[in-house]
């Protein structure tokens, strides 16, 4: 006789937790994707354009390092931000196979939009959250991700 399945058993409360964890950073990249393509950007060409504006300089390598993404894939987006005159390469006299990133004045420009997107995504995001609540929710997430990691 077949052992009978609790259906329960299938769907704890741990995996309603995991699940709901996995779907904000779903829910926050599409905001995102929307907000960022009015400017004709992705979000990872946005994430992109950051890091650059807070290290001018940095190398591909550096920057495929941030984005989490192949040096590859961060090639092809700087080519695109290149291409939309929103980065510059600048090789290194001491190196030419280097080439260290800037951003161009348009970028600069569109900076405070964006700033402006996602502060207003964020807000939304921790609506009805206090700012008591944030810190304990900050140190939850720290320890997660460190008890992940290899």
């Amino acid at each position: 006789m077949a052992k009978e399945i609790n259906p329960d058993s299938y769907l704890t409360e741990t995996d309603e937790i995991i699940f709901l964890v996995e779907e904000v950073p779903r829910k926050l990249r599409k905001l995102f994707d929307a907000s960022t393509a009015r400017m004709d950007l992705s979000r990872t060409q946005w994430r992109a354009l950051v890091y650059i504006f807070r290290s001018p300089g940095l190398t591909q390598t550096e920057l495929a390092k941030c984005l989490e993404l192949e040096r590859a894939s961060t090639g092809h987006v700087i080519d695109q931000l290149e291409k939309a005159k929103y980065v510059e390469r600048r090789s290194i006299e001491s190196n030419r196979r280097v080439w260290t990133l800037h951003l161009m004045p348009r970028a600069i420009e569109i900076l405070p939009f964006l700033r402006h997107e996602a502060d207003a995504i964020y807000s939304r995001l921790l609506s009805g959250i206090s700012s008591h609540e944030l810190l304990p929710l900050k140190i939850l997430f720290k320890t997660m991700l460190g008890n992940l990691e290899d």
